[in-house]
C-alpha cells in the first residue's frame, strides 16, 4: 500500500473514530444529556430516572430514540438511566425534540424542546426547523373570534382534561399531558377530580380529570403583584377575594346598594300645603260660650286656614333593585395551549 493510501486510511479511521467516540455533549444526532449524570435539587443521583422522547410540539406523539448512530437499534421510550444516574448513550433524527427528564416516581427535572443534528434518513424522523414553543407554549391563552374546538388548545372553561381513558369533559387525549402537568404545577387550586396524588405524571396515569381554568363570563386582568409588590389596584374589600392569588376570580355584573353606600345626607324639602279648619261654637244661632269659660259672639267668628311644611326622605315601595356595574365588552373565545 503507498504511503499517500495508508495516510488516508488512517484519516478516514480517525474520522470515523471521533463520531462514535467525541463528547456526546457536541456529537450530531443526540442530546446534551446523553451519557450525562444527573442530580436532584439536593445533589444526589438521580437513580433510575426516566428520559422521554417526543415530537416536538407535543406529547402525544413518542419520538423514536437509537442506540447507534445509523438509527437502526430502537430504544426503548423511555430510556431509563443506571443507578448512578446517568442517562444512556441515545441517537435522533435531525430536527427538533421534545425531552421530558423525570425521576424514578415520575417527578419532572427537564421539560422542553431542542434542537437535534443529525442524520436526516431513517428511523422516528426529525420534527420541523421551526420551534413551535417560540409561538405559543403549555398553557399560554389565545383569544379567537369562533366558538368550537380548535386543534392543539382546549377552552378555558372549567371543564377537564386527561388521559384517553380518563373520561374527561373537554378532552380525553394523550396530548392533554403536556397541558395537564404545567396546570396541575402552575395552580395547586384547580380541582383533581380523585383529589391530588404525588405528582401530576402520576395522577395524569392514573386516569384522574384536571379541572381546567374557567373564564366563562370572565374578563382577564392582571395579578395585583406579579412579583412586585401589591398595587393595590384590586382589593379584596372590592374583588371579593385576594388579588394576588393565580386564578382568582371576584367581582360581580350587578350590585344592590346597602344602607351604608348611601350618601350620608339626602336633602329633601316638602314645599308646604294647607288645611282648611272651622270652628263651630254654641248652636251657631247667636252668642256662644268656650269651654273655658269667655264668650264669643257669632257674628264676628270666620274661617281660617294653617299652613304646614316637612322635611324628611320619601320611601320608594318599588326600590331596592340590583342595578347593572358591567364595562361595555364584545365576546369571544379563550383557548388555553396543550
Amino acid at each position: 500500500m503507498s504511503l499517500i493510501k495508508r495516510i488516508k486510511s488512517a484519516f478516514v479511521a480517525v474520522i470515523v473514530t471521533s463520531l462514535f467516540w467525541a463528547s456526546p455533549v457536541l456529537a450530531a444526532g443526540t442530546t446534551p444529556l446523553s451519557l450525562v449524570q444527573q442530580f436532584d435539587s439536593t445533589g444526589a443521583p438521580l437513580a433510575g430516572c426516566l428520559l422521554y422522547f417526543y415530537t416536538a410540539g407535543t406529547v402525544a406523539t413518542p419520538q423514536n430514540a437509537y442506540a447507534d448512530f445509523a438509527l437502526t437499534q430502537q430504544l426503548p421510550n423511555p430510556v431509563t438511566c443506571d443507578q448512578s444516574g446517568r442517562v444512556p448513550q441515545h441517537w435522533l433524527a435531525d430536527g427538533l425534540i421534545h425531552i421530558r427528564l423525570t425521576d424514578a416516581s415520575g417527578v419532572v427535572q427537564v421539560d422542553t424542546t431542542m434542537q437535534v443534528l443529525g442524520p436526516s434518513s431513517g428511523g422516528g424522523g426529525g420534527g420541523s426547523t421551526v420551534d413551535p414553543t417560540t409561538i405559543l407554549s403549555s398553557g399560554d391563552l389565545k383569544v379567537k373570534y369562533g366558538t368550537g374546538p380548535l386543534t392543539g388548545f382546549v377552552r378555558a372553561n372549567g371543564l377537564t382534561i386527561g388521559n384517553a381513558v380518563s373520561g374527561a369533559t373537554e378532552r380525553a387525549n394523550a396530548d392533554t399531558q403536556n397541558l395537564y402537568v404545567y396546570l396541575w404545577g402552575a395552580d395547586p387550586n384547580l380541582v383533581v377530580v380523585g383529589g391530588r396524588g404525588a405528582t401530576a405524571l402520576a395522577d395524569f396515569n392514573a386516569n384522574k380529570q384536571l379541572t381546567l381554568p374557567d373564564y366563562r363570563g370572565r374578563a382577564l386582568a392582571a395579578l395585583d403583584d406579579m412579583g412586585n409588590t401589591a398595587a393595590g389596584r384590586l382589593t379584596s374589600t372590592y374583588f371579593g377575594t385576594s388579588a394576588t392569588v393565580l386564578g382568582a376570580a371576584g367581582g360581580a355584573q350587578s350590585h344592590t346598594l346597602l344602607a351604608a353606600e348611601l350618601p350620608s345626607d339626602i336633602p329633601y324639602t316638602d314645599p308646604g300645603h294647607t288645611h282648611g279648619v272651622s270652628f263651630r261654637l254654641g248652636d251657631n244661632t247667636g252668642a256662644g260660650t268656650l269651654p273655658y269659660g269667655g264668650s264669643v259672639d257669632n257674628s264676628t267668628f270666620s274661617a281660617t286656614t294653617v299652613s304646614t311644611s316637612t322635611t324628611g326622605i320619601t320611601i320608594n315601595p318599588s326600590g331596592n333593585a340590583a342595578h347593572a356595574i358591567v364595562s361595555p365588552m364584545i365576546l369571544a373565545t379563550v383557548y388555553i395551549k396543550l
